[in-house]
């Protein structure tokens, strides 16, 4: 038996979890593996793979300033997710509305990052040749 752990998911508070998993579907073909009630009453949808996904919770009354208290108060820098070809997914991302910055080619790949609109920073990063 390994005791090697992996990482399952990351829950994320967000203004609506519909609409962020929608633009998360488009951007990166994934699906919705789950949604419903949540702890607290609130609502949280499950977007990503059969192997892994993100969580996006909104409490029942939904904060006023999702982006300051998710960066601020729990932490949290980026999300990084791994593409085969990032020139697509940067298309994507443009193609949706946002703009990508922070563009970075070394060892060991290459990356950018996005703001969602609750201000979640993504980091989209290719390993490929």
């Amino acid at each position: 038996m390994s005791t090697t752990a992996r990482l399952e998911h990351v829950n994320i508070t967000v203004t609506d979890p519909d609409a962020s998993a929608a633009r998360l579907v488009d951007l990166f073909d994934w699906h919705v593996r789950w949604s419903g009630r949540a702890k607290d009453d609130g609502y949280t949808v499950h977007v990503g793979t059969d192997d892994d996904y993100l969580a996006l919770y909104t409490p029942p009354t939904a904060p006023s300033d999702v982006a300051a208290a998710g960066h601020q108060v729990n932490g949290l820098n980026h999300v990084a997710l791994v593409v085969e070809d990032l020139d697509e997914i940067e298309r994507r991302v443009r193609a949706a509305g946002f703009e990508p910055f922070s563009f970075g080619d070394y060892d060991p790949g290459r990356r950018f990052y996005f703001l969602d609109p609750d201000g979640v920073e993504f980091e989209i990063v290719s390993y490929a040749a």
